[in-house]
């Protein structure tokens, strides 16, 4: 039930945007008085922030926002909060609303892919990984689209992502794998894709173009626990 109510509080937009709250909503404060304001719950965030303090931190950041509709940095550090806390619900929807403030903001569109991503809901994470990558052109983002597409049965998308990922990806790049219930192993990201690739084909019944993808990601890690099991399945 509270899986439910979370989407359509997601699909609805019903949060309040920080965006709305404009000067003609609040009480006029003397420029000085507000100056005034503001160095107290900023004092009160720092010292809330040294002793692990979030709820306290996270009210200083509320009454900031408030009083400084216009200023970004605000919301920013709150869905962090919330990210960091594990909350992420609030996460997504204090970065949403920055998003309909600045589209391009990279801290918010992070925030709300992996938040959303978290929550289940893939068709909402996808566009925001998606733009991560136009933006930035990490490759661990197009890791993520790439997946997300496939769990959405976006096969063409997923496979034009994953050549491109292929192409594009450098020595450097590694991604985590589960090897057992306690253990993860670091993979080429390249490895990944192909793997991610040979699963693409089998969802399309192609189990020779499977068995090719997932034997070329074995050839570059050896010890690729995941795509030693998926090629059993394409044998």
């Amino acid at each position: 039930m509270k899986h439910v109510v979370i989407m359509l509080l997601l699909a609805l937009g019903v949060s309040t945007s920080f965006a709305q709250n404009s000067d003609s909503t609040l009480v006029k404060l003397d420029p000085a008085v507000k100056k005034s304001m503001n160095a107290l719950d900023q004092a009160g965030y720092q010292l809330a922030m040294r002793y692990n303090d979030r709820q306290v931190a996270k009210a200083n950041l509320y009454e900031l926002m408030l009083r400084n509709p216009e200023d970004i940095r605000y919301p920013e550090l709150l869905a962090s909060l919330y990210f960091e806390g594990g909350q992420s619900t609030s996460a997504a929807l204090v970065a949403l609303d920055i998003l309909k403030v600045n589209d391009k903001n990279i801290p918010a569109l992070e925030i709300a892919a992996y938040s959303l991503e978290q929550l289940g809901a893939f068709d909402r994470a996808l566009p925001h990984f998606e733009s991560l990558y136009l933006l930035t052109g990490d490759n661990f983002s197009l890791y993520k689209s790439a997946f997300l597409q496939y769990n959405l049965k976006k096969y063409a998308e997923a496979m034009n992502s994953v050549d491109m990922l292929v192409k594009n990806v450098k020595p450097e790049d590694k991604i985590g794998f589960p090897k057992s219930q306690t253990e993860t192993q670091e993979i080429s990201m390249k490895a990944a894709a192909l793997n991610l690739k040979g699963l693409i084909y089998l969802e399309q019944g192609s189990k020779a173009d499977a068995k090719t993808a997932f034997d070329e990601a074995i050839s570059l890690e050896p010890e690729f626990e995941m795509a030693k099991e998926n090629l059993q399945k394409a044998i």
